[in-house]
């Protein structure tokens, strides 16, 4: 089991194997793109000069998942990059580009809580009542709109279906009147 809080090293031999020092193997670039996906951060380093080959590896991995279609970065963006290098205003970007990204982090950290937590509401007590309430209203509402096509809609399926809906109808316009009269008899 690894320590997903420590930066894990890997050394690069002389004969460019690459060699994880905490399970003493070696290891691929596609192992060391599952420790970043796993959020572990890694050091590469040469082992015969100690110089850091972190970035190297890092841009090597991801030129290797855009060539093989799995395209995160726009040519704009590319386009960009390339443009700031030969401008000469790199300094801002890598600030930029950190900022970005934890912002995105952050963002996509606040959704995966947001998600991994209940709807308080769902914890009130009669919700599921006052829920299927809800669907049998709009079931009803959405089954006499008149704009729709099928039966669900509330065309009728057959004469005596007809019937009946101008009788319901013809009801609820006899109990509007008697309420309608019930109300002038109050003013």
């Amino acid at each position: 089991m690894t320590d997903t809080g420590k930066r894990l090293l890997i050394k690069r031999y002389a004969s460019r194997r690459l060699y994880n020092t905490e399970t003493s193997d070696y290891v691929t670039l596609d192992d060391i793109a599952g420790f970043i996906r796993d959020g572990r951060e890694v050091q590469i380093v040469d082992l015969k000069s100690g110089d850091d080959l972190t970035r190297q590896y890092l841009l090597q991995i991801i030129a290797e998942h855009e060539s093989r279609g799995e395209s995160v970065l726009p040519v704009d963006v590319l386009n960009d990059l390339v443009r700031s290098y030969m401008t000469g205003n790199v300094s801002v970007v890598p600030e930029f580009l950190k900022q970005s990204f934890a912002m995105l982090r952050d963002g996509q950290a606040k959704v995966i809580e947001n998600i991994n937590t209940m709807n308080p509401l769902a914890k009130m007590p009669g919700f599921d009542a006052m829920q299927a309430q809800q669907e049998v209203f709009l079931k009803a509402m959405t089954g006499t709109w008149k704009g729709g096509t099928g039966p669900e809609a509330g065309e009728p399926r057959n004469k005596s279906e007809t019937k009946e809906k101008d009788e319901d109808l013809d009801a609820i316009k006899r109990q509007l009147s008697e309420l309608q009269d019930k109300l002038s008899k109050l003013k």
